[in-house]
């Protein structure tokens, strides 16, 4: 479609590739883990942090339902600038929320239109990443497309973080994080404005081809079915759900108990460390792990490798049990626990995605199929975050990452079983 238009190749993609892929990057990181550090400054309790942080992300599992519809109105560049304008007035909004009495109420309110926002602009960035792109360029910027969106996570939970813990001896909490609320605003509103001007836009008569909301509903439906009805997908299915089970419980507390006082079994870290923690050493070895694995997958194979990366993936979880059970009061041990699991993360989860592009997606509709399967994942981390506040008031610290270790042998179980409808060497054209 819009491979041909001439405005494509007025500007080279990596200008546009790159800032787009890191304003995807920050919603999620933002409501993931940056609110929950925020949250857990301003006196909120972990069950009430990790429910409604982790429920505010069903957006991420139900944006397939309506990515559909974005291709009969408007173009991608239109939907690209508008949510990000969105995200930048609603972030100015949170800021604004703060200071209010029952502030929690309304700035999580505004971070779940945040993530619709978000997860829209997921859709449109997607869609012009592959409408502008030929198949080689697509995998020569793929790299550069991974690099950005962790450029996001080092940004939002590292740097921003690092400044709020750094904003709060001068400024006090709240204040700290209206700034930090600001500058995203600020952010995303530069974004905006320089999408506005630098990305291509496609003919938007070409992008419609006749597409009505009936049509479009009868192709969503069709897709539905096709996917529901995949060989052994079922199994599949609940693969790719207990896959994170236990990192849904992890990744929501992790932060919560290096910032807890040591009296509640906590760390008592400050919130500058927790950023210089998760944002620097944490993202360097998530990425490092994620390289490391592609080479190890090559090299073995999927199949062979994915127990291996199964491992890789729940095993370093024991880091935390290890924490909470020696409470360290040096930096060091925490920090060369976290870049063990965060190493072992991006190890590990390259097997998962891979599983659901190669076993899962391929087909008549690929990626829809493949915006399925991720979205049925974010399940699996949702759910168990929701109520891993409630698990860890109610038992503690220590034993909540003794249930994590625990939560981890569902993964190991469906590894060993999971189905392979298609070979690995085999053809995509081939596929149908």
């Amino acid at each position: 479609m819009g491979k041909n238009n001439s405005g494509t190749r007025r500007i080279q993609p990596i200008l546009w590739i790159s800032t787009l892929y890191f304003a995807m990057g920050v919603p999620f990181v933002t409501i993931n883990a940056v609110s929950g550090i925020m949250y857990k400054d301003m006196g909120v309790s972990d069950s009430q942090i990790t429910f409604w942080t982790a429920l505010i992300m069903f957006s991420w599992t139900l944006k397939p339902l309506w990515s559909p519809f974005l291709e009969i109105y408007k173009t991608k560049k239109f939907f690209v600038v508008a949510t990000q304008f969105a995200i930048g007035i609603l972030f100015a909004l949170i800021a604004l929320s703060l200071p209010l009495h029952d502030f929690f109420k309304y700035s999580i309110a505004l971070f779940a239109v945040v993530a619709f926002c978000g997860a829209t602009h997921d859709v449109v960035a997607d869609g012009t990443y592959i409408g502008f792109l030929t198949n080689k360029e697509q995998a020569r910027y793929i790299g550069w497309q991974g690099a950005f969106y962790n450029l996001a996570k080092i940004i939002s939970s590292g740097a921003l973080v690092y400044v709020a813990g750094v904003l709060e001896k001068t400024k006090g909490v709240t204040h700290a994080w209206m700034i930090i609320m600001a500058i995203y605003a600020v952010l995303f509103f530069a974004l905006a404005v320089y999408h506005y001007l630098i990305l291509p836009k496609e003919n938007k008569e070409e992008q419609k081809d006749g597409k009505t909301a009936g049509n479009v509903r009868k192709e969503l439906l069709e897709v539905i079915t096709s996917f529901f009805t995949k060989k052994n997908i079922l199994w599949s299915i609940l693969f790719i759900i207990l896959y994170r089970f236990a990192e849904g419980f992890a990744i929501k507390i992790a932060p919560l108990f290096f910032k807890a006082p040591r009296t509640s079994g906590g760390l008592g870290l400050s919130t500058s460390d927790i950023g210089l923690i998760y944002g620097t050493y944490g993202s360097a070895a998530f990425i490092l792990g994620s390289v490391l694995a592609g080479y190890f997958i090559s090299a073995r194979g999927l199949k062979k490798s994915l127990i291996w990366l199964c491992c890789a993936f729940n095993i370093p979880f024991v880091v935390y049990a290890l924490l909470a059970y020696y409470q360290p009061v040096d930096l060091l041990p925490v920090g060369v626990a976290v870049v063990v699991e965060y190493f072992g993360y991006g190890f590990g989860f390259v097997g998962l995605m891979l599983y659901m592009m190669q076993q899962i997606a391929p087909g008549k509709h690929k990626t829809a199929h493949y915006a399925f399967a991720t979205g049925i994942m974010n399940l699996g981390v949702m759910i168990p975050g929701m109520f891993s506040g409630m698990i860890s008031d109610w038992i503690g610290y220590k034993m909540f990452f003794i249930w994590v270790l625990i939560a981890t042998i569902p993964a190991f179980l469906v590894t060993l079983f999971v189905p392979f409808p298609y070979s690995e060497n085999q053809k995509e054209e081939t596929i149908n």
